[in-house]
């Protein structure tokens, strides 16, 4: 989720949720070496908005020092919870030892966490990935030295750091885990729409489920599950959610003109150019003709032309699709 967990996105999604619900919000993915010489605020990353709440930066680190001076500035930043990221696949996390690359090491791994809990009288939690090994057994044992070590929850993706997004994810490690260790965990992977979410809660037991990219191109998710819930509304929503392939279409179109105002707020006109059209490159797979409005993302010469842009485009209808591939 690097480059999509921003402030702008995290306010569009926090518009979908339902009126008296709650839930924890990931940022992006923060250096441990970088956030002792910065000023928290002042990057993209690290902006966040003064109503925020339930935040829980996740950190790559695997160093005492710089680990601690970032989880004290992030504890005044505002953050409920540290989150320290396992699961990151990119070369360049395995190349300096942190990300998925912990896994290879579980006693380190699990002094990483010592090391955050040492310093921070917040939760420290884990998102990691099924491991190099895909072994159950090993997973097993790596999770409970996380435990031991501190950590209050974990987040697993049970898919191998080589799969990436390919393949399915298997929920049955899922399941284990929560039956064997008496550590919180989150499911994650594969939640592409609200029935997925339920799916997961139900065959593997698991205290919460989190969805990345298809929460960000269904930010409306929150609203479905919270009808489902007996919820209110989002404040200012009026209805009923989008149900249909069109209606969600339509939806997805006011939230991506929505995401445009909110980013121009918060970042530069260069910023905003560059994280829309990212943002519209990850999502738009889901939406028919989503190429097309790639394609009028890359032609906008200013965040003003892309509103004008994008107001024209979903004057058309378009459907969407429930679940697509996330190879990308």
């Amino acid at each position: 989720m690097v480059g999509l967990t921003h402030v702008a996105l995290r306010e569009l999604i926090r518009s979908y949720l339902p009126e008296d619900a709650k839930t924890i919000w990931p940022t992006e993915m923060l250096s441990s070496w970088r956030i002792p010489k910065e000023v928290l605020g002042v990057a993209d990353e690290t902006k966040r908005s003064l109503t925020e709440d339930f935040l829980v930066p996740q950190i790559l680190g695997n160093e005492e020092e710089p680990i601690a001076i970032s989880v004290a500035k992030l504890e005044q930043w505002g953050a409920v919870a540290i989150d320290i990221n396992m699961g990151c696949p990119v070369k360049k996390a395995l190349k300096h030892n942190y990300g998925v690359s912990l896994m290879g090491d579980p006693k380190y791994a699990a002094e990483v966490v010592r090391m955050a809990v040492r310093n921070t009288s917040l939760p420290v939690s884990v998102k990691l990935r099924a491991g190099v090994q895909s072994d159950y057994e090993f997973l097993k044992n790596f999770v409970g030295g996380l435990a031991d070590a501190g950590a209050s929850w974990v987040c697993l993706h049970p898919r191998t750091a080589e799969q990436k997004r390919r393949g399915s994810a298997d929920w049955e490690q899922i399941e284990k885990l929560k039956r064997d260790l008496p550590i919180g965990i989150i499911g994650n992977g594969d939640i592409q729409t609200v029935d997925d979410a339920f799916a997961m809660l139900e065959q593997t037991g698991c205290n919460m489920v989190m969805s990345g990219r298809a929460l960000a191109a269904r930010p409306w998710m929150l609203w479905q599950m919270g009808e489902k819930l007996g919820f209110k509304n989002p404040i200012g929503k009026l209805g009923f959610a989008p149900q249909t392939a069109e209606e969600e279409a339509a939806e997805y179109g006011r939230a991506v003109i929505e995401l445009v105002k909110i980013s121009q707020k918060y970042f530069s006109e260069g910023s905003v150019l560059r994280r829309v059209r990212f943002y519209i490159r990850t999502t738009s797979v889901w939406l028919d003709f989503g190429h097309a409005l790639v394609c009028e993302a890359h032609l906008a010469k200013s965040s003003a032309e892309m509103l004008d842009r994008f107001e024209i485009f979903f004057q058309r209808s378009f459907s969407m699709s429930a679940r697509t591939q996330l190879r990308q």
